[in-house]
């Protein structure tokens, strides 16, 4: 599946400095060859996200 801009996905991925896994509702900004930037519900900020943290993703349903 690929992240577009503007679809919304739930993220699984492994935490700065090995703090361990995190769940993320996120919406997609941009998508590089290494990273995902998109807004953070959880934090309620723009995050970006390094792709190789990122364990599973799925687009969330109805978004």
């Amino acid at each position: 599946m690929v992240m577009k801009k503007g679809d919304i996905f739930e993220i699984i991925y492994l935490g700065k400095h090995e703090k361990g896994m995190s769940q993320r509702h996120v919406r997609i900004i941009a998508v590089t060859d290494g990273y995902v930037k998109a807004y953070c519900y959880t934090r309620r900020q723009i995050r970006v996200f390094k792709r190789k943290n990122i364990l599973a993703y799925a687009k969330v349903k109805g978004a």
